[in-house]
């Protein structure tokens, strides 16, 4: 008989759990930097929820501190939070930063490849699915 094994969490995320683009990074971190008055901004924690007829539902939130369950990327100023089940959601997304006539946003693009859904940013309003979309501004 097998001794049953200790669930292990990954702690850091790799580009192939979650790709975030260039222009996203810089747009994050202008976003942490213009709202981190008090300094009780650690990282930029990125959520997903049920969607139902839609599909799932992707969002990003400011965060005071990583969990004990969170994968965490260390970019360039700023830091990104995705806990073990969203991450079973977001693997192989891509995060990008779209700016078009209606707006700005963030795009999660990729989410049919890793969820076999689709949904919206519930922070932003950003459209997702195979090559992305756009989604009116708020994010950023």
């Amino acid at each position: 008989m097998s001794v049953p094994q200790e669930a292990v969490f990954i702690t850091e995320l790799q580009s192939a759990d979650v790709n975030i683009t260039p222009i996203a990074q810089t747009k994050l971190v202008d976003l942490v930097n213009d709202n981190n008055e008090n300094n009780d901004i650690a990282g930029i924690r990125v959520f997903v929820t049920g969607g139902g007829c839609s599909g799932m539902t992707y969002g990003m939130t400011f965060a005071e501190a990583a969990t004990e369950y969170d994968a965490i990327f260390n970019g360039d100023g700023f830091n990104l939070y995705v806990d073990s089940v969203a991450l079973a959601y977001l693997r192989g997304v891509e995060i990008d930063y779209v700016e078009k006539e209606m707006g700005a946003s963030f795009v999660f693009n990729n989410v049919f490849a890793s969820t076999g859904g689709s949904g919206a940013c519930g922070a932003c309003g950003a459209q997702t699915g195979p090559g992305g979309g756009g989604g009116g501004g708020g994010c950023g």
